[in-house]
This record gives C-alpha cells, sequence and structure tokens, in this order.
C-alpha cells in the first residue's frame, strides 16, 4: 500500500505555524508522512530544522513539503526581478530539504498561487517563463536529492495547468528526471474527463498524489470515487504517498487562500475525524 499522509494545514489557519505541534498529531492519528510549508522550513535556523527532522525520526514519519509561490516570487512575472526571486527562493528551499530529509516538494512552485490569466496576458507566453525559470531552479533540485511536482490545479486557481494531460506537456519541457507531476483528486472533480484516464495519463511522471473529497472534507465524508482512483494508481504502479489534504476550519490566510467561508467541522473533532479517515484510505487501498 502507498504511505498516507496529511497536510499540516488541516489543523491550523495560519501557513506560518510551527510545524513542530503537528508531528504528534499526525502520529496519535495513524499517518505515515506529514506534509509541512516549504518556505516555512526555508526560514527556519539550522537548529531548528534539526529538531523538526528528529522529531519527525522519532515519531516514524516521513516530511513531504508543499508549496504555493506568492506574487513577488512569480516565474511567470514580466519582471525578470521577481522571476529571479523566484528561482533563488526555490534553490534555497531544495537546500533546506537536503537537511530535514525527504524528496517531495509539491504545490505551485513554478509561477504564483492563486493566479489569474490577466487582461492582455499570453498564456503561451507565461507559460514558457514559468518553463524557463523551472529549468534553472531544479538544477538544486536535482544536486539535493528533491523532486519537483508541478500541481495540477482547477481553473479557479490557476490558469497555466488545469489536466493531467497540461502537466504531462510542461514537465516533457523542463526535461529534467526532478520534475513531476502532483494531482489532487479536488481539482480532478473539476478539470477532468475520469480520474482514471488523468491518472493514466500521468503514468510515469506520476512524482506524488493528495487526496480530498469535492467538498474538502476528509476522505470517505464525501462522493469521490475512491475504488476508480485507487485501482489507476496501481494500474501505474504508483509507489509514492498519497497526502490527504482536507481544509475545514474558516479563517486566517488559510481559511481565506483556501476559500473556506463556513464551518466544515462543526461538533466534530479534528483528529477524530483525521484518524478515521486515514482507517478508510487503508480500506479503500487493500481493496484493490
Amino acid at each position: 500500500m502507498n504511505p498516507i499522509g496529511i497536510h499540516f494545514g488541516y489543523w491550523t489557519q495560519y501557513w506560518s505555524s510551527d510545524p513542530l505541534q503537528f508531528v504528534p498529531k499526525a502520529k496519535k492519528c495513524g499517518f505515515d508522512v506529514l506534509e509541512i510549508n516549504a518556505p516555512k522550513v526555508t526560514r527556519m535556523s539550522d537548529a531548528e530544522r534539526d529538531k523538526l527532522k528528529a522529531a519527525a525520526a522519532e515519531a516514524g514519519l516521513a516530511l513531504t513539503y508543499s508549496i504555493g509561490m506568492t506574487a513577488d516570487m512569480d516565474l511567470a512575472a514580466e519582471d525578470p526581478a521577481v522571476r529571479n526571486k523566484g528561482v533563488t527562493f526555490l534553490q534555497d528551499v531544495a537546500k533546506a530539504m537536503k537537511q530535514l530529509g525527504g524528496t517531495i516538494m509539491a504545490g505551485v512552485n513554478y509561477s504564483s498561487w492563486p493566479r489569474k490569466l490577466a487582461s492582455g496576458e499570453d498564456k503561451r507566453v507565461l507559460t514558457d517563463r514559468s518553463i524557463a525559470c523551472v529549468k534553472e531552479a531544479i538544477k538544486a533540485a536535482e544536486d539535493n536529492d528533491v523532486l519537483f511536482c508541478i500541481e495540477v490545479l482547477n481553473r479557479f486557481e490557476h490558469f497555466m495547468m488545469n489536466t493531467a494531460e497540461e502537466g504531462v506537456a510542461f514537465a516533457e519541457q523542463v526535461g529534467s528526471p526532478n520534475c513531476k507531476l502532483l494531482l489532487d483528486t479536488f481539482h480532478m472533480n473539476i478539470e477532468e474527463d475520469t480520474f482514471r484516464d488523468s491518472i493514466l495519463c500521468a503514468g510515469k511522471w506520476l512524482g506524488h498524489f493528495h487526496l480530498g473529497e469535492c467538498n474538502r472534507r476528509p476522505p470517505g465524508e464525501g462522493r469521490m470515487p475512491w475504488p476508480e482512483i485507487f485501482g489507476a494508481l496501481k494500474e501505474i504502479n504508483y509507489q509514492g504517498a498519497v497526502v490527504m489534504e482536507p481544509f475545514l476550519l474558516p479563517g486566517g490566510d488559510v481559511g481565506r487562500d483556501i476559500s473556506v467561508f463556513r464551518d466544515l467541522l462543526g461538533n466534530g473533532d479534528l483528529d477524530e475525524k483525521a484518524a478515521r479517515s486515514a482507517e478508510f484510505v487503508r480500506a479503500e487501498q487493500k481493496k484493490v
């Protein structure tokens, strides 16, 4: 079975939250992987990173890293200074990850997030800028054994890659063995014709995978066709982690950026829901 993980944002309203506090929670809820904020660990001291690494190792948790670039580091920006700032930052992320351990840096590491196509902008021009910058930034990933897993997003969060097919085309143009795809069931539900076909399209390019219901609740609390999804992952022999990315809490910058405007937790308990969802995912994996 694939290792099962959870995104730290499930428990917090702030991207800047210290990831150390989520290590015992992820362990208690039965996860194999904790996904944390890549920009946060990049800005930590060496001592702080060593402490986090030791805590994760003691808990038996692997670490993966998520990222959403800000507008001042947009690799598709017209201003070369903005693009260069983004490239330098991604290089710093790769170096910080080398110290912490773990190879997956997944998310919007090719532009800024969220990002609309402004009036007068040409998608092809912006995509070409992004590819050129990723080609440069990914050299540091290659040197530090880090995989850039570029995320395919729905049209309301980004314009550059909305389908697995577009993601594969982007990765092919980057032309690095360290450039892979991140697919996410929440986004796939909006954009793809079928889950199976998109996963098969990604095939060897798939480096990371996010799980979530169409309402952003934990797996098992919605209507996603999990047998089709896990069946397709088995068809392509995907060996990586499956990391759930539910968001239930409004407020803060997480609630704002994810567009959580109502309380999706209610009287429930976050830890209980997470543990139950981890059990659900394991059961669904066993079925295939």
